[in-house]
């Protein structure tokens, strides 16, 4: 049964460790198919090194296993949290690369900077709230999906416009439209994230970076009369 989509998932899960995102099992991405309202992800605590498709873990919208040998990611929670409100969202991939989880261990937002980051967020990068203790000692994994939506849903954010969220003392969850461009937008934070560190090193009083920097670069990639790359 989604015999593709598993095999995508994979890859995906693969491209962590190529792009420097995780050591050892830290992280976990997923994909799912909107006409079946099933997910493909990653199993908890398995090493990438050998990982096969069959190896994925197929789960419905409320968490059940649908085929699978094994456990699915303990985050498997969070995930559903975040198809279950945005329909927009195919994948999401859960890091704790090392610049964007010191931010979210700081408790900060990542600024904009530069235009890198504009390129790809069409905000600051968020960081949600600490989970309450209540929070974390109940459905822990589900109320770190609500708590990313909370963040998005005060300051009015879109998880297609700003494909990712840093949870604070945790680490870093991006979305796009299927799995692997969650990936790539975990890959854009980290590398965001790093420019943004060394940029305050350098200039600790920096400030933001103009907002009509950010609408130009966002717009000309993401605008409805977007020019930058090729016609399809």
């Amino acid at each position: 049964m989604l015999e593709e989509l598993k095999e995508r998932v994979l890859r995906a899960n693969l491209e962590l460790v190529k792009n420097g995102l995780v050591l050892f099992t830290w992280g976990n991405v997923s994909g799912i198919d909107r006409e079946k309202g099933l997910v493909v992800i990653k199993p908890s605590g398995v090493s990438y090194e050998g990982m096969k498709a069959e190896d994925m873990v197929i789960v419905d919208l409320d968490g059940n296993i649908a085929e699978g040998k094994l456990r699915p990611s303990s985050d498997t929670p969070t995930h559903l949290e975040l198809y279950r409100k945005y329909p927009k969202i195919g994948g999401v991939t859960h890091t704790h690369s090392t610049f964007a989880t010191a931010w979210a261990q700081a408790g900060r937002d990542i600024p904009f900077y530069g235009t890198t980051h504009a390129d790809y967020f069409h905000s600051d990068i968020p960081c949600a709230r600490s989970l309450t203790r209540e929070e974390i000692e109940g459905e822990y994994e589900k109320n770190t999906g609500k708590v990313i939506i909370e963040r998005f849903t005060e300051s009015g954010l879109d998880p297609v416009e700003t494909p990712g969220v840093l949870v604070r003392s945790h680490g870093v969850f991006a979305f796009g439209k299927d799995a692997a461009q969650s990936v790539y937008h975990a890959t854009v934070i980290e590398e965001v994230a790093k420019m943004a560190y060394l940029t305050e090193q350098i200039s600790p009083d920096v400030s933001r970076a103009d907002g009509f920097m950010m609408e130009k670069h966002y717009l000309r990639k993401h605008g409805k009369n977007a020019y930058y790359g090729q016609k399809s």
